[in-house]
């Protein structure tokens, strides 16, 4: 199998069988697709060894999606991946470590895993994101993103993403604009006409997060941590595609 065939199966496996590689070899064998398809063990061997691809491959789709976004308007948020409930944290074998252990406001409990930092157009189309344990605070996530957009974007953002520092090197180095949501006490006060605004686009980022969460399985079965993060990018990338290049058409 060519590695090209490799994150093909990875991809629909994620779109049509809840990120099940096993169910997804065996569809494509038995269509007649991919007549050479590997054994599960061979096929996941690979599949890890063409990791780096994969991440490559998404952001340079990335960087064409960006280039043709007439839009210069992004949403930037996150939402937690989790590897068990917060119950079953030392049953985990995958991870063992307090870092993962991270807490849901809306949903006012903890669980254990990643947390995805997505950098999406205004329309819903990831173009960026970075994984970070459960504990990472946004500000971090801001610092890790390499927010690679056109001079002249404008990134929102809820009020958990507030560092003035970003802020004003964005603007000064790339003339990209932060528009985070401001809190009561910030030093940096909107004007009225800007707080709506905020307020407004705000709703479009809750709209288009939720539809990526629902895409997401309840639950990613992977053997080593580094299967399960794969598993993860395979199915942000299949949203990606779906969303860019099939509900579009």
């Amino acid at each position: 199998m060519s590695d090209a065939e490799i994150i093909t199966t990875a991809l629909v496996a994620a779109i049509f069988f809840h990120g099940n590689h096993s169910k997804a070899c065996s569809y494509m064998k038995d269509h007649n697709l991919i007549p050479k398809m590997l054994e599960k063990s061979r096929f996941n061997r690979r599949l890890h060894n063409v990791s780096m691809l994969l991440n490559d491959l998404f952001h340079q789709i990335g960087m064409i999606l960006k280039e043709s976004n007439d839009c210069t308007e992004y949403l930037l948020d996150s939402f937690p991946v989790p590897l068990c409930d917060n119950i079953r944290i030392f049953n985990v074998k995958l991870i063992k470590s307090e870092e993962y252990r991270g807490y849901i406001a809306s949903k006012k409990r903890y669980f254990y895993g990643v947390r995805v930092q997505l950098l999406t157009t205004k329309s819903g189309i990831p173009v960026e994101f970075v994984l970070m344990p459960g504990s990472a605070s946004d500000v971090r996530a801001l610092n890790a993103l390499p927010l690679n957009l056109p001079a002249g974007s404008e990134v929102y953002g809820n009020s958990a993403y507030t560092d003035y520092n970003a802020e004003d090197d964005l603007e000064e180095s790339s003339q990209i604009s932060l528009e985070v949501m401001r809190k009561k006490n910030s030093k940096r006060q909107d004007e009225p006409w800007i707080k709506y605004i905020k307020q407004y686009t705000r709703h479009y980022i809750e709209t288009v997060f939720s539809s990526i969460t629902c895409v997401f399985p309840k639950s990613i079965h992977a053997v080593t941590y580094k299967g399960f993060l794969l598993k993860v990018e395979a199915c942000i990338f299949a949203f990606t595609l779906n969303k860019a290049f099939v509900e579009s058409v």
